[in-house]
């Protein structure tokens, strides 16, 4: 089931992350974060982004959230998804759920614009853009040097099918999605259950 993220999940968040900054160019980090890092990182996102995981028999088996790719105010309608997922949750779907969830809640909280970065190594994650209809804008040959090589950078975008002029600038997520019940009422409408 996909819930809201919450600051006790932080460690199996943490656990599922680490491989992908130590072992793949998935990440462009060197290192993983510490545990006060990584909830450093989470306050800061949820206070306007949304941050979800999806959980089986209690266990954490994924999650996605959003960030700002930029910091000028010009860019408040763009907004960059992540998701990481354990190597046994591969393949069923669960990044699709958690991506469908996270892209209503953002284009509801008003951003217009989706922007993933993918590594050039990354076919997985390239195939997954590409099949949810991000289209890729650009590409940055060897512009991340991890392992002793250059690693190249793939720009993916997404915008919802209609883009207005905005009225205002996005909503803090939790304004959109108060509670668990109001997220299962986004699931519910996307056939997410």
């Amino acid at each position: 089931m996909i819930r809201m993220a919450r600051p006790e999940d932080v460690p199996a968040m943490l656990a599922i992350y680490g491989p992908y900054v130590r072992e793949s160019t998935a990440s462009f980090e060197y290192e993983a974060p510490t545990p006060a890092e990584f909830s450093r990182r989470f306050a800061a996102v949820t206070a306007q982004y949304p941050w979800l995981v999806f959980e089986e028999k209690g266990a954490v088996l994924g999650y996605a959230y959003a960030s700002a790719p930029y910091s000028r105010a010009a860019y408040s309608w763009c907004a960059e998804p992540t998701v990481y997922l354990r190597p046994d949750a591969r393949g069923r779907g669960i990044g699709k759920e958690l991506y469908d969830a996270l892209e209503e809640i953002l284009f509801r909280q008003g951003y217009r614009v989706l922007y993933a970065l993918v590594s050039a190594e990354n076919d997985a994650s390239r195939h997954f853009h590409e099949k949810r209809g991000y289209v890729l804008r650009a590409e940055f040959p060897g512009c991340g040097f991890k392992f002793g090589r250059w690693v190249g950078l793939l720009w993916y975008e997404k915008r919802p099918e209609i883009v207005q002029n905005p009225s205002s600038f996005p909503r803090p997520w939790m304004e959109i999605v108060q509670n668990e019940e109001m997220l299962r009422d986004i699931l519910d409408n996307l056939s997410i259950f």
